[in-house]
């Protein structure tokens, strides 16, 4: 029978090993902020870009132009709610992903690739609760609404009027979107860089890191482009009827005369955009988990 000496000192060690593990959580969820506001910081102006080809099918040269015509006063603006819900959706996205891990793994028998998947599926969908704000980003960066609205609150504000319902517009294709790719990047990230040459310095490890993340991104992000074409169009509107997204997705599909090819109009600069952004998130996340 284990006297109170014991008992104390078994007690001790759960304390300190719950700490443990609740600090470890914490530097999760903090890299991944970072991460992300490195990220939105340096390729802000390319997503605009990109943002205008995937609503309107656009041409780059035409995506540009608009941009030009809007004048460098305009070019940083919506940047507070993808900075908002970019540094909270990853910190989550890293986070949850550890936690429900951890969570998952001391509580089930199931093989590791189980509980990291449905760790994956679970912070994604944890994420889709952060869609008001590329929600706003969607309204703020459509030119069509650069006279309704002037700041990220005002657009907070006119959507109340419309109901909680309005902030969740283009909610199931971000819901499709999340949990498969978080899936494919937690589990391939891992193989990825043990497929890089092998890394014998500090600097070198950066590198690794950079071009692991920017592989996987560009690779979900053209997966995963058709998705976000139908959520732009779903969240540029504001009011009326909150039509399904194969109805969405079949208008797209007429409207750019059933060509796969127009469908992934601005998929090219996506691609390009992705290994610079999620080479960025996970080289800047690795980095400051090593400095931590």
């Amino acid at each position: 029978m284990m006297d109170s000496e014991d008992h104390v000192i078994t007690s001790s060690k759960q304390d300190i090993a719950h700490h443990i593990v609740k600090v470890s959580s914490g530097k999760h969820y903090f890299c991944g902020y970072c991460a992300a506001f490195t990220n939105i910081a340096i390729t802000f102006p390319i997503q605009k870009v990109l943002f205008r080809q995937q609503l309107y099918g656009v041409r780059l040269r035409e995506a540009v132009c608009q941009l030009q015509k809007d004048g460098i006063r305009n070019l940083y603006r919506g940047l507070l709610p993808p900075l908002m819900q970019k540094t909270t959706t990853l910190a989550l996205m890293f986070g949850l992903y550890e936690d429900f891990s951890s969570l998952l793994q001391r509580h089930t028998n199931a093989p590791e690739i189980v509980t990291c998947s449905v760790a994956a599926v679970l912070a994604g969908t944890s994420e889709a609760l952060l869609t008001p704000f590329e929600r706003v980003q969607t309204l703020l960066q459509d030119y069509k609404h650069h006279d309704r609205f002037t700041n990220t609150y005002q657009a907070f504000k006119v959507l109340k009027d419309y109901g909680i319902k309005e902030y969740y517009r283009g909610l199931v294709p971000i819901l499709i979107r999340n949990g498969p790719s978080n899936v494919l990047f937690f589990g391939l990230r891992g193989p990825i860089k043990q497929c890089l040459p092998e890394a014998t310095s500090y600097s070198a490890h950066l590198v690794n890191d950079f071009i692991c993340g920017g592989l996987l991104g560009a690779m979900l992000g053209f997966l995963f482009f058709p998705l976000n074409v139908v959520k732009a169009r779903m969240q540029s509107q504001m009011g009326g009827e909150f039509q399904s997204f194969p109805k969405v997705f079949m208008k797209i599909w007429l409207e750019r005369d059933r060509k796969l090819t127009h469908l992934f109009r601005g998929a090219h600069l996506n691609y390009h955009r992705s290994i610079i952004s999620w080479g960025i998130i996970n080289a800047t996340y690795e980095f400051l988990l090593k400095l931590l």
